[in-house]
């Protein structure tokens, strides 16, 4: 145990409260939360999952809004990008279930506990959750795309910003997927240690994620879908050359670089 000289017990306190929770401890919370996200009934993760795909598109649209009310300069990215961080925000904040969340904290209890019954349930979570997230966003890429109330100003900026996705390769989706991926699973593991801070580590990470381009399954499906029911993408290509690689960068990102460095740290002191 700790001790503080010349300290009275108040002090001692204040000292402790202020000081940053351990690794394992960071570790044992987010396995915890892990767990009980695992034993949600699939009807719970179903609609949770589907909420988070609707709020990702505020992402896009507002990023799309921004846009339109700035020069076509280079800077502009620096400030439009902004916008790309509220959909994070309305989704973290709510508790909502996000994919790339879960390459981190479903998998924690997996490497703790490898056992057939983990593996399964961590499928059951990643598979739900995810086709959960494509059909919110598929659902509010058509009513962006579709809606009267979107003017053609609106749905051209939208469409501008959805393109930049198909122009990359399979692989290079991959690569630019693998640092969104481990950024959004970095965000997950510092968020129990951020009381009072959470806002702003949401909103300096996910604009990280913008400003390098990056590639976000989630938030990415929101603008090939867009691109699709504007009959400028087909679906095959939306889930084949983009959504895919995509997944499988993030996957690596979150996954196989952030989630088994963070348990290789703890697995001596647990």
């Amino acid at each position: 145990m700790a001790t503080h000289r010349g300290l009275d017990s108040k002090e001692r306190d204040q000292v402790d409260e202020r000081r940053s929770v351990r690794a394992p401890v960071l570790y044992e919370t987010i396995r915890q939360s892990g767990l009980d996200e695992l034993e949600r009934p699939v009807v719970s993760l179903w609609w949770s999952g589907i909420a988070a795909g609707l709020a990702m598109s505020a992402s896009i649209y507002c990023e799309g809004f921004i846009n339109l009310q700035l020069a076509d300069e280079p800077w502009r990215p620096l400030i439009g990008n902004i916008g790309y961080t509220v959909g994070f925000l309305i989704v973290i904040l709510g508790g909502f279930q996000l994919f790339t969340e879960q390459t981190v904290r479903a998998i924690l209890p997996l490497l703790s506990d490898t056992t057939w019954d983990n593996f399964l349930r961590t499928a059951r979570l990643w598979s739900v959750v995810f086709v959960a997230n494509l059909v919110g966003a598929f659902a509010a890429a058509g009513f962006g795309a579709l809606s009267p109330a979107t003017t053609p100003e609106q749905l051209a900026a939208f469409i501008a910003l959805s393109r930049h996705f198909t122009e990359n390769s399979f692989l290079e989706l991959v690569l630019l997927g693998v640092p969104a991926g481990f950024l959004i699973a970095a965000l997950s593991w510092m968020l129990p240690n951020s009381e009072g801070s959470k806002f702003w580590i949401i909103v300096v990470l996910t604009y990280v994620i913008a400003l390098g381009d990056f590639a976000h399954v989630i938030a990415g499906s929101v603008e090939v879908f867009l691109l699709f029911v504007a009959g400028q993408i087909s679906l095959l290509a939306a889930f084949g050359a983009v959504i895919l690689p995509t997944l499988l960068g993030n996957i690596l990102g979150g996954t196989a670089l952030f989630s088994l460095i963070a348990y290789a740290q703890v697995r001596e002191e647990i």
